[in-house]
């Protein structure tokens, strides 16, 4: 392992350079990294690292009108507001710049063309103008979703929304962005759904309330099926935003819903909750569900997701044992915390995103985890290291290397939690967060692959071995394409969004591959916890610390193949654009910051 302070560097003679290249209409590549490209006259632009490019620039005239390079369908012109950007030879090509329109604010960038786009990301509203800008499309800093920037069109995940684009116009060398006051302040867009058809035969069923049925069902409808589509859940709620539940527990289901309830309506996707698929027939087409109803269909995806993994204790039968799956679970753990002693049994991403959420109201908050510190295995050493300070000064306790052998209780009530080296902690409230199972026992008899974890098998078109028969979401291992195709399984929020919307595609015959970099986050006190990549069984590690943040590259066999960062925004989303384009780093090129785009 390498630790260096982020100004220094491991001074080499030799090493490659690994940027990120754009392919650039009226341009074409010339060595790693440069292109020529037609500019206007008099345009300059210096040699160097420009979003992980170097320019050779043509001088070539262009005179006249250059014509809009992304448009939006007309508005009322009373709807619009014009703005004076500047001089063309002032914009730096590949670089984000930020522009106030009025009140609001849009961004803009020079490359093939000049486009203008909204400034917020789709998914929790956050700025997009830190963000990593590849290949003509925008990366959040934040969580990864990605959009075209010339169409607007969502391109990774997470998030259901695109965004506005906005009208540019270039005369005598002044640009000029005309934009629709209402996309400024509305900022997502809803692309446009075919409407269903009464007389069509299809019928597309979706198994799970969750993103990924939420995704393939949007996904549906924007590529002009206009047959039925049906979203079971067993659940009792419209699909929501699972990732809230550990973060702001006290979050009612209709808060956090991804789509209100007519949204459903008026796109014709039918929902149906509080069903449960018992079995599954792949030779008849159909489903049968608890309540002795059966659905056909000409194409089912299945999307159950995960069970919690359950305590096997004595005891464990006792009240105030809590598993963290619904808005219900999340609001009775919310509530029950106040002043009282909280056990958290499981150092997983739920139970500690817990302990964060409960120690401000609760008496006391005591994690039981099995190893000497948790997150080392996702996080590294260091970043691990320095959240357990931030759950430390919080007065979060911990015990490590141990676990619970014992629950005790009062009239049904639990009390104490006992632990294997003889300790008892005080218990009013225990959350348990040891893992997930994946949610496909209905599925024992269907004839579909699964591995001996109960995982579907899929390929790269999210299919598996039945004909018709699509998995999406937590409960698939699949081909990761930065993994050389390897078969993994990823439980992320922003795959399952990504896995959905490939499903739908070649539910509808498109023959797409699925392209998605595994990208995850957390917040924990105030600090941003982000990763991108595909870590496992990692040797190596390079990081860049300071007291205010750290980035730690996960190196296996020489080659950088996963980045985590803590308070290091955008270095992940950047690290991701590099993934998504095929490039890699090995361990010098990042020792030595030689991709100057991503340290930037």
């Amino acid at each position: 392992m390498l630790v260096l302070a982020p100004s220094q560097t491991l001074q080499i003679d030799k090493y490659p350079s690994y940027l990120c290249f754009l392919y650039l209409s009226g341009g074409h590549r010339q060595s790693a990294g440069q292109v020529n490209l037609q500019a206007p006259q008099n345009s300059e632009l210096d040699d160097g690292p420009v979003t992980g490019l170097t320019y050779k620039v043509k001088d070539q005239s262009v005179s006249g009108r250059m014509p809009s390079t992304n448009t939006i369908p007309s508005a009322d012109e009373s709807d619009e507001v014009e703005i004076v950007v500047g001089n063309v030879n002032d914009l730096e090509r590949g670089k984000i710049k930020e522009i106030e329109i009025g009140n609001e604010k849009a961004l803009i960038v020079k490359d093939d063309g000049i486009f203008a786009f909204g400034s917020k990301c789709t998914h929790y509203g956050l700025p997009l103008s830190k963000g990593a800008y590849c290949n003509g499309r925008i990366r959040c800093p934040f969580h990864g979703a990605c959009f075209n920037v010339k169409t607007g069109d969502i391109e990774d995940f997470p998030g259901l929304d695109s965004i506005h684009t906005f009208k540019v116009e270039v005369e005598n060398d002044i640009v000029k962005v005309i934009a629709s006051k209402k996309k400024l302040t509305q900022f997502r867009r809803v692309k446009e759904m075919a409407n269903c058809n009464s007389e069509a035969q299809q019928t597309f069923l979706l198994i799970g309330g969750g993103p990924a049925s939420l995704s393939c069902a949007e996904t549906l409808r924007q590529e002009d099926f206009d047959g039925k589509i049906i979203i079971v859940t067993k659940e009792d709620y419209l699909p929501y935003d699972r990732p809230k539940l550990s973060k702001a527990m006290s979050s009612n289901a209709d808060s956090i819903a991804l789509r209100k309830k007519e949204f459903f309506t008026e796109h014709c996707i039918e929902l149906q909750t509080g069903k449960e698929l018992i079995s599954l027939d792949t030779d008849k087409n159909s489903a049968e569900f608890k309540d002795g109803s059966i659905i056909e269909y000409n194409a089912l995806m299945i999307a159950t997701g995960g069970n919690p993994r359950e305590l096997e204790l004595p005891g464990s039968d006792l009240k105030n044992i809590c598993y963290l799956r619904t808005p219900d679970d999340a609001n009775f753990i919310d509530k029950a915390s106040d002043d009282k002693n909280v056990v958290i049994i499981g150092s997983s991403f739920i139970g500690m995103e817990v302990a964060a959420a409960v120690i401000g109201k609760a008496s006391s908050v005591n994690v039981v985890c099995r190893s000497d510190l948790p997150f080392k295995n996702v996080f590294g050493t260091q970043i691990a290291e320095r959240i357990m300070e931030l759950y430390k000064e919080k007065g979060v306790n911990f015990y490590y290397n141990c676990h619970a052998t014992e629950l005790l209780g009062s009239d049904g009530n639990l009390t104490t939690v006992v632990l294997n080296n003889g300790t008892s902690l005080p218990a009013d409230i225990c959350v348990v967060g040891i893992g997930v199972t994946p949610a496909t026992t209905f599925l024992k008899d269907a004839g579909v692959q699964m591995n001996s974890q109960g995982f579907i098998t899929v390929d790269k078109h999210m299919r598996t071995n039945k004909e018709r028969v699509y998995a999406a979401g937590d409960i698939t291992e699949f081909p990761l394409f930065i993994k050389n195709d390897s078969v993994v399984n990823v439980q992320h929020y922003q795959m399952a969004h990504a896995q959905g919307h490939n499903a739908a595609l070649n539910m509808l015959g498109k023959e797409q591959e699925l392209k998605s970099v595994p990208f995850f986050w957390s917040m924990m006190f105030g600090k941003s916890i982000r990763y991108a990549g595909y870590g496992a069984g990692y040797d190596d590690t390079v990081v860049f610390e300071d007291d205010q943040k750290i980035a730690t590259f996960f190196i296996k066999e020489n080659k950088a193949v996963a980045v985590a960062s803590l308070n290091h925004d955008p270095i992940v989303a950047k690290f991701a654009e590099l993934l998504f384009n095929g490039k890699s780093l090995s361990k010098l090129d990042v020792t030595n910051k030689s991709n100057e785009w991503l340290f930037s």
